[in-house]
């Protein structure tokens, strides 16, 4: 399941006219990007949740390369526990992998299943790990149990580790209607002595919640090409495109560099520009928060 029914406030202005999942990290939208590697390490379905932008969701969904439901929450979004509980119906039994839409990560999916299946744990977290004890937003120990989430403490730390946002929840865990995954459900399960695991899996992954992050995932994308220059992109003879993505169908005028710029597909950006992302309706200037 892929966790698309947030509000991406962290995200704004972008998500004024996007979803979260359906923002462009270089030759597509980040859902296309997690339904292709689902589909490459043999996932038959997927459901998605979505709140705002629904219709998009729906159009971007019924073209992926595996059979994908889309739950619709009208009201307002339910977190993600409350995400994943709305969408039981479609889920059906069995355990589920939870990705969320604002992750773009590298792990191998099917060491994070064979991980669940020998610890037997209520969910087990896929993490970067390799941190010493007390860094990062994840502790475990010796054998792999998670010990610490966020801020709380549960038993003798052993390793650091970074959450990246995949996980696999046992179909044994009670949801509550509303609320957080990690606040909610994890946090309670290990006050009441409960076992989660912590998966070692997660290769280099992005947090694509805010500006600067999502221009950092585009500039990442590109992994040392000069640019990428979509589908029918024009661009000016008096522009220089360097590390940049100009989406399909996107138009570049004007004179000089376009240089660390994400231009969205079918819109129209103007150079000199740089550390910049162009939308439909406006120009949003960001700067990647690593090189």
């Amino acid at each position: 399941m892929l966790l698309g029914a947030g509000l991406g406030t962290r995200l704004h202005p972008l998500t004024d006219e996007r979803p979260k999942p359906l923002v462009p990290v270089g030759d597509r939208t980040v859902l296309e990007h997690v339904a292709a590697r689902l589909a490459e390490a043999g996932w038959s379905r997927l459901v998605v949740n979505a709140h705002s932008f629904a219709d998009q969701m729906e159009e971007i969904c019924a073209s992926l390369p595996l059979p994908t439901e889309v739950v619709i929450e009208e009201t307002r979004p339910r977190g993600t526990a409350g995400g994943v509980a709305g969408a039981r119906a479609a889920l059906g039994g069995g355990d589920v992998l939870v990705h969320n839409a604002d992750m773009l990560v590298e792990l191998d999916l099917g060491a994070l299943v064979v991980a669940h299946t020998s610890f037997a744990a209520l969910a087990t977290l896929a993490v970067q790990g390799g941190l010493p004890p007390n860094e990062g937003n994840v502790g475990v120990d010796a054998e792999g149990r998670i010990v610490r989430l966020r801020d709380r403490s549960f038993g003798r730390e052993q390793a650091g580790a970074l959450f990246g946002g995949v996980q696999i929840l046992s179909s044994e865990v009670s949801l509550p209607n509303e609320g957080c995954l990690v606040g909610d459900v994890y946090i309670p399960l290990l006050e009441r002595g409960l076992a989660l695991a912590a998966a070692p899996v997660v290769g280099r992954f992005f947090d694509i919640g805010s500006p600067a992050a999502y221009l950092e995932a585009n500039l990442a994308w590109l992994a040392g090409r000069q640019s990428y220059l979509g589908h029918d992109a024009v661009i000016s003879p008096r522009v220089s495109v360097v590390s940049s993505v100009v989406g399909r169908g996107a138009r570049v005028d004007g004179a000089g560099p376009l240089e660390r710029v994400v231009v969205w597909p079918g819109v129209r950006a103007r150079a000199p520009l740089a550390d910049a992302i162009v939308t439909r309706s406006r120009v949003v200037r960001a700067s990647a928060t690593r090189s």
